[in-house]
């Protein structure tokens, strides 16, 4: 029973492989800045506010005008010691007591301007009594002596951790509430003050911090380097950084502003890829915005698996290292777009900034949609409407579907809550429709405006209306209180019709979504383009109800009929035309986003015309994203005249294009192919489009595939990519003939692997084991790797030890459920444990039902491919 159950186990995986391999992708991709698309981990940039809201800014006793950390990071033992001053003045009434956020922090001692009568230290908080009450106004200081070994908000990468040695560094992570963790403070973007940071070091060792470097020198006492740096513009707690250890450092400037690039020493070699468009988006932005750049410089430190994307500390934004690329994949790999997001936060997030997570768009919509608009500047117009056609499509449409909650929304229990589609993509389309309103001169205005009265300080979305209406002399108060204060987005459906004989085309336009006290009718400028006679008749209605119904006087019958052609609403549309109009649409539209409405339209109708049309975009449309959506299209199509035309496309330059053509390719079962599949993957130069070749052998069973996937693991690629996918392909095959090949990986030279990839060898070990001797031998292999340092593979080795179902396992995760100091291997051990104990003598009803819904399975997991292929798509807008 027991090779059954794992025989039907291994079928299901097979057909949900590629899937799950898209989202693990996927949720990489949307890591940008601390947007990510897991609930989990979202959760990670917040803290637990104890309830469901409403969450409110908390009222300031104090103003904190600087904060001075004076600190030293002991990289042995991972702890963090030293003395915070604050310097304030009492608001209001007079302060007796001065309470600060503190969470497992060690109080040494406090001192004070005003003698301190007592302190109170619990594992949330430090409360400071004074002997006498801190008058309204008067200027003083309390010194605090602390010390942690921090759980978070300050992060070590050591060799004991399982870093290389000559990588050792340690960061500081902030947003939402972990500057707590490591010093005291009042931890709310309400307060700004300006910062000074002094930190202890070996002599080998780089320091950077927000501001300007004051200067360092050595202790001949403790041999360490001191060194100082100064935040003289004020800027919110949860933007302190501090990033020291060992690193490589570029140089470069954008004007006079001075761009430094720090990157781990085994990585710096191919450091300058990711940063090679740093000082172009500075020269953007700085023009585009009409602000100059508020601070003194601007560096970049990449961390070893960092927490999300990047963070935009004040002057110095963290990156994950997973940002540094080789340029073997050309332009399938791109920093572009998190380098251009987190330049964009200096200004909308740093310089103003939200006053509470409720506002959070502020920040997040801001810097995705300049993102938009730089990748615009670079390739043109079309480039920044496909970054929000994708962004609406894969993030927003689907989401906002279900998703009731307005942007500015209290009622959330952590602040990580927000950081999702609502203050990133859909925020950067409420700003995009806002400029499509106003014009692009008239937005650039009111965004200045909104910048020079409110630099420095933070904010609310009532001051970016004032700042809108103001420069308009319009009312936005419909506009924001549909976009931004209510939920979702209209469902619009369209139909036309022709009358020939008045020369007339009537326009029915139907609200179809439901309207609920959280989801509005909405009011919004539809606008439609008739081609006629080759010249293009604008009209433009103001929609108000459910239904309008209204006609357009033209010159002639219409070869091409385009609702908004200009991209400017954020909706849902079913518009039903003859399959002419799409194909008249694909042929004449000026904008690439109307030529890729129509590719979908086409291939939701398979017709032999369609196919021909969309074949034809593939080989020559001049926009890229043309070209990859007409790919895309013909692979979803998936019958013999599509795929003929995906075999006779002409080579394309763009290595975008390239990879979405193979990955089209290889769809489907197609056992001819295999010769194709070897010799595609043979002569490919790009890893990336390699591992797109490998991915498609995972289906077939041809002793050549597993020849040439045993090869693929010995294959030299940056960060062993092209390995990792031959392991992928070997789990997804579900055959337990690469159990040996998987094994010798990873007793021989698991250290070429990143952490993903070993966690791919262990859990695909577990899977692939198919009896219980091999399963006894896989156990061996697999139990060191529970003592492992980091903290992710310990995690993949107790959760396959559980899935292997050898008993002799049961004490190893016993061990960790009872005495584990970290919370997530407890809870992985437990279940290991729920899954080990299950009987594996199925019953023929329960083989039944897995076959049941095994094929349930197999009628579901195209559609589900399909619609994690459109999250992909994000992959080059994210730049991940």
């Amino acid at each position: 029973m027991k090779s059954i159950f794992r025989a039907l186990i291994v079928a299901a995986v097979i057909l949900a492989a590629p899937m799950v391999q898209s989202i693990a992708l996927a949720e990489e991709a949307f890591c940008t800045c601390r947007y990510c698309e897991s609930a989990a981990a979202r959760v990670a940039f917040g803290v637990d506010l104890g309830n469901d809201g409403p969450h409110y800014a908390p009222i300031r006793e104090v103003d904190i005008e600087h904060i001075k950390l004076d600190i030293t990071p002991d990289f042995k033992k991972r702890t963090v010691g030293g003395t915070t001053t604050i310097r304030f003045v009492p608001l209001r009434k007079p302060l007796e007591s001065l309470k600060l956020d503190a969470v497992e922090l060690t109080i040494n001692k406090v001192e004070g301007s005003s003698p301190v009568a007592d302190f109170e230290s619990t594992t949330s908080d430090l409360t400071i009594a004074f002997e006498k009450p801190i008058p309204v106004g008067q200027e003083a200081w309390v010194s605090i002596e602390h010390h942690c070994e921090p759980k978070g908000g300050f992060y070590f990468r050591t060799a004991e951790l399982g870093y290389p040695e000559e990588d050792t560094h340690c960061w500081t992570q902030g947003e939402s509430h972990y500057a707590r963790q490591w010093f005291p403070c009042f931890d709310y973007p309400n307060e700004k003050s300006t910062t000074e940071v002094i930190c202890h070091v070996p002599l080998e060792m780089t320091v950077v911090s927000n501001g300007r470097l004051l200067g360092d020198s050595v202790n001949p006492d403790t041999k360490l380097k001191s060194v100082h740096w100064l935040q003289d513009k004020p800027h919110v707690n949860y933007l302190i950084c501090v990033v020291a250890g060992y690193f490589d450092k570029l140089e470069d400037k954008a004007g006079d502003i001075a761009l430094g690039y720090y990157s781990q020493p085994t990585l710096s070699k191919y450091a300058a890829n990711s940063f090679q468009d740093t000082a172009s988006i500075m020269k953007f932005y700085q023009e585009e915005i009409g602000v100059p750049y508020p601070w003194h410089k601007y560096d970049q430190a990449t961390i070893r698996d960092f927490l999300a994307g990047g963070m935009e500390n004040t002057t110095i934004t963290t990156l994950t290292h997973n940002t540094i690329f080789s340029s073997a994949t050309e332009n399938i790999r791109s920093s572009r777009g998190l380098d251009a997001h987190e330049l964009a936060h200096q200004w909308f997030g740093d310089y103003v900034t939200c006053e509470d997570w409720s506002h959070l768009w502020l920040n997040e919509g801001f810097a995705t949609y300049y993102t938009h608009l730089y990748e615009g500047s670079k390739f043109g117009r079309d480039a920044t409407l496909y970054g929000l056609y994708k962004d609406a499509k894969n993030r927003v449409l689907s989401s906002g579907v279900r998703d009731h909650r307005p942007i500015v929304w209290k009622r959330y229990s952590n602040a990580g809550d927000q950081f999702d589609f609502r203050a990133y993509p859909k925020g950067s389309w409420v700003l995009h429709m806002l400029r499509s309103q106003l014009g692009d001169d008239m937005f650039r205005q009111a965004i200045q405006a909104y910048l020079a009265r409110h630099g420095l300080t933070t904010v609310t979305t009532p001051e970016l209306q004032a700042a809108i209406e103001e420069t308009s002399g319009r009312t936005f108060d419909r506009f924001f209180d549909q976009w931004v204060y209510h939920g979702r987005h209209p469902d619009v459906k369209i139909r036309y019709r022709f009358d020939p004989k008045l020369s007339l085309a009537k326009i029915t336009l139907e609200q179809t979504h439901k309207v609920e006290d959280d989801v509005m009718m909405f009011h919004f400028p539809a606008t439609f383009a008739f081609l006629c006679d080759g010249e293009v008749v604008l009209h433009t209605e103001d929609i108000t109800g459910p239904k309008s119904e209204f006609y357009v006087s033209l010159p002639s019958k219409p070869t091409m009929v385009q609702f908004d052609p200009e991209y400017t609403l954020l909706a849902t549309v079913d518009f039903e035309k003859p399959e002419e109009l799409w194909l008249a649409e694909l042929e004449n539209s000026k904008r690439a986003i109307g030529r890729i409405f129509a590719i979908e339209a086409l291939a939701k109708k398979k017709t032999n015309k369609g196919i021909e049309a969309i074949a034809k975009a593939l080989e020559s449309d001049p926009f890229y994203g043309v070209r990859v959506e007409a790919a895309q299209a013909l692979g979803k199509i998936g019958n013999e005249d599509a795929r003929q035309a995906l075999q006779q496309v002409p080579a394309q330059e763009d290595a975008r294009v390239r990879l979405e053509v193979v990955k089209s390719l290889v769809r489907g079962y197609q056992p001819e192919m295999v010769d194709q599949l070897i010799a595609g993957a043979q002569k490919e130069k790009n890893p990336a489009i390699e591992s797109a070749w490998i991915a498609g052998m995972a289906k077939y069973s041809d002793p050549a595939v597993g020849q040439y996937l045993r090869a693929a693991l010995k294959k030299e690629s940056f960060r062993n990519e092209i390995a990792e996918s031959a392991v992928e392909a070997m789990i997804a095959s579900g055959s337990p003939e690469y159990v040996a090949d998987i094994t010798a990986e990873l007793k021989s030279n698991s250290d070429n692997y990143t952490n993903r990839g070993v966690v791919k060898l262990l859990s695909g070990l577990a899977l692939l084991s198919d009896d219980e001797e091999q399963s006894r031998k896989t156990m061996d292999v697999v139990t060191p790797f529970v003592n492992d340092p980091r903290t992710d593979i310990q995690k993949a080795a107790i959760i396959a030890l559980g899935q292997l179902g050898v008993k002799e396992a049961k004490p190893i995760l016993q061990s960790f459920a009872e005495t584990s100091n970290d919370e997530e291997l407890s809870k992985a051990a437990e279940g290991a444990i729920t899954a080990l104990d299950k009987d594996r003598n199925l019953k023929p009803a329960e083989i039944v039902e897995l076959r049941k819904q095994l094929k349930e399975l197999e009628k579901s997991s195209e559609s589900l491919e399909e619609k994690v292929k459109d999250l992909q798509k994000q992959l080059e807008a994210t730049g991940s």
